[in-house]
């Protein structure tokens, strides 16, 4: 089956190497522009285009996914299945007439949006999970068609919990496309709908005023990748990577 795949994080591109050894194989990996990453503020490659240069799968970088000549190129491949996982941009119509299929990290319709880890560990939830859906214009609203949990264990960080839950997307994900035209998906229920909005500097930074244990699920749930702080008295800021109650 030939696929087109989107994707953007360190989690998508762990999704692509394990697509890539399968006859679901990519034809085009497509991907958002280099920016500015890491302390020193250089410009890089998102970590989806660094797997595709790895994994020798032509790659494209648009500045507008949505534009005509995106489109244009996306669909001259010719694919039966259109990939999204973590692309960090919003899908418009053109592509959506293609029924992509979206890979994410949670028990939808609970955290819906852009850091459902995050915020299934900040929230203190027992489980999260995988759910293979279809995007439609909401954020996340679409029909799901497979759907798994996994138990958050009370020491789970991001970085363990992030790497059972890519392991069961790519699982889950291949499983859907082995059913091809057979995938029943079902909407979504009203009830239970929550949002996982971005991580802010205000969400990493530690308040001694709350109870410990809400301390202790912001480092867990922002290490190793982004990481909690502690503001100081003279305005600077200590990095906190681990924390336990007492």
């Amino acid at each position: 089956m030939a696929t087109v795949y989107l994707g953007t994080s360190d989690f998508a591109a762990g999704i692509l190497h394990r697509l890539a050894g399968t006859p679901y194989r990519p034809s085009l990996v497509v991907t958002r522009p280099d920016a500015p990453r890491g302390r020193g503020r250089r410009l890089a490659a998102p970590p989806v285009a660094e797997a595709a240069g790895e994994l020798g799968i032509p790659l494209l970088q648009p500045p507008d996914v949505n534009a005509p000549e995106a489109v244009a190129a996306i669909e001259a491949e010719g694919a039966e299945a259109l990939i999204v996982c973590a692309f960090g941009a919003i899908v418009g119509e053109a592509l959506l007439a293609h029924d992509p299929l979206n890979v994410h990290p949670s028990l939808l319709p609970r955290w819906r949006g852009a850091a459902p880890v995050e915020r299934a560990i900040m929230a203190g939830d027992a489980e999260t999970g995988v759910s293979i859906m279809r995007i439609d214009a909401g954020l996340d609203s679409g029909p799901v068609c497979l759907q798994e949990a996994v138990p958050i264990a009370p020491e789970d960080t991001y970085g363990t919990l992030a790497a059972r839950l890519e392991d069961l997307s790519a699982t889950l994900l291949l499983r859907a496309l082995e059913a091809g035209a057979g995938l029943e998906c079902r909407p979504q229920p009203d009830a239970g709908v929550t949002y996982a909005d971005k991580i802010t500097a205000a969400d990493r930074t530690l308040d001694p005023a709350r109870p410990a244990i809400v301390n202790v699920r912001v480092v867990r749930a922002l290490t190793p990748h982004i990481g909690a702080r502690l503001a100081l008295e003279d305005g600077t800021f200590l990095g906190v990577r681990d924390a336990r109650v007492g």
